[in-house]
């Protein structure tokens, strides 16, 4: 290589937990800037189909399980199954009570409008 010596980056320091929105005291304990402490996985669990395609996974993972004699995995892929499925109807139950309000609101604004005329 001509004699010439490779240039790597140099590290960074604190390069740990670089990208984080929280700071650590000084008893080591990670606090978190956001007002949403729970974690976030960028809306992937927000959308129904995913939702509902976790399900089917856990549900032919249980199977599975169960067929290969291992009764303890299969009820535990089970209770994840029922998890997510707890977790789509919340999510429907939320967007129903939002397509509500809407009709609602509309209702309300249309009987205010024929009111002023």
């Amino acid at each position: 290589m001509n004699n010439l010596r490779r240039r790597f980056r140099p590290r960074q320091k604190n390069n740990f937990r670089r990208r984080s929105n929280g700071v650590i005291n000084n008893n080591g304990h990670f606090q978190s800037n956001s007002g949403n402490n729970s974690f976030s996985r960028n809306g992937s669990m927000s959308n129904p189909f995913n939702i509902e395609k976790a399900i089917q996974k856990y549900k032919q993972l249980a199977k599975d399980a169960l067929s290969s004699g291992d009764p303890v995995l299969s009820e535990n892929y089970l209770q994840h199954a029922d998890h997510f499925s707890r977790k789509l109807s919340d999510l429907n139950y939320k967007s129903k009570e939002e397509t509500t309000s809407k009709v609602v609101e509309k209702d309300l604004k249309s009987t205010s409008e024929q009111k002023k005329e």
